[in-house]
């Protein structure tokens, strides 16, 4: 297991806007012959329907991660294909040089104050995500520039109140992956190809410890199977580590389709009192093989996908952008049916 680093962050409690919800993350790393497979695949699940649409955004966009000052400002050097939750957050994405973020819900996320004063600028729950694919071709980089950068968190509230407590995974090309945790107002890093699986709450200590309890009983004797975020992850974590990883590329694909399918949450299910176990209502995977982004939602038939390598990304080139409301129906590729947009608006 990679060392655990410990970064001072300060972050700003005035409550969070939710970018992600209750949702599980499962990396396959593979080879088909000579040629690596790395992909990414994700759910979504919350008890209220969050319109997510598909933008593309080029290089050469100027950003920033609040709408005052103290706050980060930068121009995107990689363009990306991002999923935006309200048309006002990004909720996950993957950039042409195949990094890829995710933000899942986390429960026992705690963050801290930062002094009224203070210059340490601030950074957007909607944002966040943008910025680490704008900026950052692989986990090295990220990681390096976490150890001497510190930022603060802000956001709104969503769905009637409901404060947003996230952590966030990055894994690029070569099946790294960088876990992004904040407890007591701390970011804890974990990093290493071995950190195949995250869902929610506990935090990562406390869940990789529950996953080898059940690695002792085995899971060919049983498993739990409920759809709390320890049990998805303990099944994540047996199928990703028990499947070949020498399939074909679409086969690796269809592999990883299927262990999503086990941690999804039927449609209409629900606990009173938990909203963050709820029904799946879309499930994504980000190739960082070939550059395609797959998405489906649990009431549609049909997956798409977002070609990125097919795309131009130039500074210059017009940001695209998927309405899924508009094409609810939509199967395979997806290329034909971005329309030139000017963007989302963040919900700062």
């Amino acid at each position: 297991m990679s060392p655990l680093k410990m970064i001072t962050a300060t972050a700003l409690a005035l409550g969070s806007w939710c970018v992600s919800d209750a949702c599980s993350r499962v990396v396959y790393q593979g080879a088909d012959g000579d040629k690596p497979v790395v992909m990414v695949g994700r759910t979504l699940d919350w008890r209220t329907p969050i319109p997510t649409n598909i933008y593309v955004y080029p290089r050469g966009v100027e950003k920033e991660s609040m709408s005052q000052e103290p706050c980060l400002h930068w121009r995107s050097k990689y363009g990306s294909v991002i999923a935006v939750g309200y048309d006002g957050g990004v909720t996950e994405g993957m950039n042409e040089a195949g990094l890829v973020m995710n933000g899942l819900f986390c429960k026992g996320t705690i963050y801290t104050v930062a002094p009224k004063d203070s210059e340490t600028p601030v950074m957007s729950l909607a944002m966040i995500v943008s910025f680490f694919l704008d900026n950052f071709q692989s986990v090295d980089e990220a990681d390096a520039w976490l150890k001497v950068n510190r930022f603060g968190i802000n956001g709104q509230t969503f769905d009637g109140g409901t404060v947003s407590t996230l952590h966030w995974a990055l894994t690029d090309v070569t099946g790294e992956t960088l876990v992004l945790e904040y407890t007591d107002g701390v970011l804890n890093t974990y990093r290493g190809k071995e950190y195949t699986v995250l869902t929610n709450d506990p935090p990562m200590p406390q869940m990789r410890a529950i996953d080898e309890y059940w690695q002792g009983i085995g899971g060919k004797n049983m498993l739990p199977g409920t759809v709390r975020s320890a049990d998805r992850f303990v099944r994540a974590s047996y199928f990703i580590n028990h499947v070949p990883k020498n399939f074909a590329h679409a086969q690796a694909l269809g592999c990883l389709e299927s262990i999503m399918g086990v941690v999804s949450v039927p449609l209409g299910y629900e606990i009173e009192g938990e909203p963050n176990l709820s029904s799946t209502q879309w499930r994504s995977v980000s190739d960082l093989t070939d550059r395609n982004y797959y998405f489906k939602f649990a009431d549609s038939y049909g997956d798409f996908w977002i070609d990125l390598g097919r795309l131009s990304l130039n500074a210059g080139a017009p940001i695209l952008k998927l309405d899924t409301q508009k094409y609810n129906d939509i199967a395979g590729c997806a290329n034909g049916s971005l329309e030139k947009s000017n963007g989302f608006t963040p919900m700062y």
